[in-house]
């Protein structure tokens, strides 16, 4: 009877290191959610855009968004419910995307979605998400609205960062893209919308392929 092999020490190695990350890190986030969130980011930058055109036409040109960063105070407060409105539906859209195929995903893992991994990704999300959110109601309240998609995408891009650190190292390279897209933005408040389209559609959509290929699809799932 042939002796037992003896276990190799860097496979076991391996293996610690993959279970420690496992139970420190939220691995299961899906990429087909960044794509499903993209599509509702360009959806509700569509809707921004048309909106805004009704409301502001010019003959040359779209120009809609261009005259609410130049609108007065009394136009401002017209336009915010239905923005508030439309950042609430994109905002509740996306999250809804996110969950269905994230949760579908940590269930053919046979893991749980709401794990502690998970709860610290929600937390370090949430809270430069919801500081952001309300500096930038406080910039379009206080006349700056051309400033308010540029300091989205500089908090959304810190918030990526921020929950990186307790999920996939791809995150941090997304947050990184959204805050350059964030400082353009600064320079050019007139095109804001086209910075909110590349950034949280775009910039999405093209994350959760790269995700999708690299983690999820049938092939690299098995390597």
């Amino acid at each position: 009877m042939k002796p037992a092999a003896a276990p190799d020490p860097l496979a076991q190695l391996t293996e610690i290191r993959a279970i420690m990350e496992r139970s420190s890190r939220f691995l299961s986030l899906s990429g087909l959610s960044g794509v499903g969130a993209g599509v509702v980011a360009l959806l509700g930058a569509a809707a921004g855009h048309f909106y805004l055109q009704s409301q502001y036409p010019s003959e040359y040109g779209p120009a809609g968004y261009s005259h609410l960063v130049a609108s007065t105070e009394p136009e401002r407060q017209a336009a915010l419910p239905f923005l508030l409105l439309l950042a609430g539906g994109v905002i509740a859209a996306a999250l809804l995307v996110a969950f269905f195929f994230t949760q579908r995903r940590t269930r053919r893992a046979g893991q749980t979605l709401w794990s502690g991994p998970a709860r610290r990704v929600a937390v370090a999300l949430a809270v430069p998400l919801v500081a952001g959110g309300l500096f930038c109601l406080r910039l379009y309240l206080g006349g700056d609205a051309g400033m308010v998609i540029p300091g989205l995408l500089v908090f959304y891009g810190l918030a990526l960062l921020n929950a990186s650190k307790y999920t996939l190292d791809e995150i941090r390279w997304l947050g990184l893209t959204q805050i350059v897209l964030g400082l353009l933005a600064m320079l050019q408040p007139g095109w804001g919308l086209l910075y909110f389209a590349l950034g949280f559609g775009l910039g999405h959509i093209g994350y959760g392929l790269l995700m999708y290929n690299r983690y999820e699809r049938t092939g690299a799932a098995a390597q």
